[in-house]
């Protein structure tokens, strides 16, 4: 038994080391697995979610002003780390930086375009120019970072945190964790982590020492303020959250081992809890010794 997982431990570690060169049967797997990918998840979302919805002539909507643009930054942070993903994949198989860039990268821009498209078709919402600016923004911010530094030296990440808003709007921020981590606006926060060593490269900064600006907002019960009169009396107050922290970046923390290599870029997605200055118009300045 003992044998069999160091085996399997061994083609795992095998399978995640790059390649020197270009290998075209793993490029080739590589790029079938993520249009396959691609590919069942729309036809599931395809299925479970729009499914049950009236379709419509295809359209553009304006909901710039909703949710704090709180929506449109989190579709910048998945197209970053979608073609994050997909670059790296594409590094496995030796390919050239310029296919990592074209194939990889370009993966969370066209699956997130292709998203839109479906909600074109769907009378309950509609295509928004404002997601698809912002899925190009995450695409160029990973993009840019390769041409310009050979690395990434800033990363957008995520955190969260429960509210009470969700108790009030189930239905529309969720119910379970689960639902309220990706619906409730209330209770998330987007970073954009800079790495100091990579801007400082001659100093003694750890390698892993990042510090991260953070965004969020707070008092929303649906996207904008005229439909929250609509469904609450107690019209909580909405405003912009500023956050300022420390941060590490997992990527950084050396190791010859692939697989682990490869669990911290999965994780590097995530901001840890630190402590962390706040400031907000109503609020003001305050601290926070852990933030989530």
């Amino acid at each position: 038994m003992s044998f069999q997982f160091i085996e399997a431990q061994n083609k795992i570690e095998s399978f995640l080391t790059p390649s020197d060169t270009l290998n075209l049967k793993r490029q080739n797997t590589v790029i079938i697995t993520e249009v396959a990918l691609a590919s069942v998840t729309l036809v599931g979302l395809n299925q479970i979610w729009y499914a049950d919805y009236p379709k419509s002539d295809f359209h553009f909507i304006n909901d710039n002003d909703e949710w704090l643009q709180m929506d449109k930054i989190g579709h910048m942070y998945s197209a970053y780390h979608l073609g994050r993903f997909g670059a790296e994949m594409m590094n496995l198989s030796g390919a050239d930086s310029k296919k990592q860039l074209v194939y990889g990268a370009g993966l969370g821009f066209a699956f997130l375009t292709a998203v839109e498209v479906l909600d074109g078709y769907s009378s309950e919402w509609g295509a928004s120019s404002g997601d698809i600016i912002a899925n190009a923004t995450g695409t160029a911010l990973y993009v840019s970072q390769e041409l310009l530094w050979k690395e990434q030296r800033i990363t957008p990440k995520f955190s969260f945190h429960t509210t009470h808003y969700a108790n009030q709007r189930p239905d529309k921020l969720g119910t379970s964790l689960n639902e309220q981590i990706l619906k409730d606006y209330n209770g998330q926060t987007y970073w954009l982590s800079f790495n100091l060593h990579s801007f400082a490269k001659e100093t003694k900064i750890p390698k892993w020492l990042n510090l991260a600006f953070g965004y969020g907002g707070d008092g929303m019960l649906t996207g904008n303020l005229r439909n929250d009169n609509l469904v609450s009396d107690q019209n909580p107050e909405r405003f912009r959250q500023f956050y300022l922290s420390f941060d590490l970046n997992l990527t950084k923390i050396e190791t010859k081992s692939h697989f682990l290599k490869t669990v911290f870029s999965v994780f590097n997605t995530i901001k840890i809890p630190a402590p962390t200055l706040e400031y907000s118009a109503n609020k003001g300045l305050k601290g926070h010794l852990l933030y989530f």
